[in-house]
């Protein structure tokens, strides 16, 4: 078989089984099971493949098939444009969650903060992101040793694990110290509604990673009740939330005596990241 008639033969099945992005995701599997450059799709492409290459891209369209993201069959994606590397343990990062490591970088800039806490780490996108980009030094938790494995990985991978602490923690369990910052893209699911979701998600993401209680708000309270525990006087709290969250969790930070309260949004115009002051 050619690598054309490869790439063909994938791209027909995948559009067979109603996959939107069945060209992007044929081109990514025969890439990845060759390997070749995008450019060498086409220059190669009535090249003869030898049968193991056949072979793994025909495993990856059965896992393609059973709506398994790319980014687990490929085990890695692109955030903030840096490498991470994923396990079914990490939740797929997210172009939305870019805003919420901008608002916390324009903080950085503006106020010289140094010390970050990010809860619920996972991956370890936000955290080793803020690192590549400014000259923090963090502290990353979560519950999963599995994410913690990655997220470590990661940042060994992008270069940053010297100014990096990960813990395995229950929130605020196992954390020591005060933070300039503290981050969290908490889970923040309704619990009833983790069962419509897209099974790309419901069926292969962490659901621990996204079941936010009976309101989808647990976290949110959880974290700001303890929070002035472990902020500086004047420290930000930031987070990701849903787009239909923005009102209650301001309501939860003022609470929680925390002030000048900004709602950001992504890219569509929905409401994507909450911050604010610690009085």
């Amino acid at each position: 078989m050619t690598q054309g008639e490869l790439l063909k033969n994938i791209k027909k099945k995948l559009k067979q089984a109603d996959i939107e992005s069945s060209r992007i995701d044929s081109e990514l599997i025969v890439m990845e099971a060759v390997p070749c450059t995008r450019v060498q799709l086409i220059t190669r492409e009535d090249d003869e493949l030898p049968p193991e290459a056949v072979k793994r891209a025909e495993k990856m369209l059965e896992r393609r098939l059973l709506r398994e993201p790319m980014q687990y069959i490929l085990g890695r994606c692109e955030f903030m444009a840096l490498p991470f590397e994923l396990t079914a343990d990490t939740l797929i990062p997210r172009g939305d969650t870019e805003c919420l490591v901008e608002a916390v970088l324009t903080h950085i800039n503006n106020s010289g903060a140094r010390t970050v806490l990010d809860i619920g780490t996972g991956s370890g996108a936000v955290i080793i992101s803020l690192a590549v980009m400014s000259d923090i030094s963090g502290t990353a938790v979560d519950i999963s040793e599995g994410a913690l494995v990655q997220a470590q990985k990661n940042a060994v991978l992008n270069g940053v694990s010297e100014r990096i602490k990960f813990l395995k923690s229950d929130l605020f369990s196992a954390v020591e110290g005060r933070f300039d910052i503290i981050v969290s893209n908490p889970p923040y699911i309704r619990t009833d509604v983790i069962p419509t979701l897209d099974g790309q998600v419901k069926d292969y993401e962490p659901v621990a990673a996204l079941d936010g209680g009976e309101d989808g708000l647990d976290f949110y309270r959880r974290i700001a009740r303890s929070a002035p525990l472990y902020l500086e006087s004047g420290g930000l709290i930031a987070f990701e939330i849903g787009f239909d969250q923005a009102d209650e969790v301001r309501k939860i930070l003022e609470n929680e005596n925390f002030y000048g309260i900004i709602i950001g949004k992504d890219l569509a115009g929905l409401d994507r990241t909450v911050i604010a002051r610690l009085k």
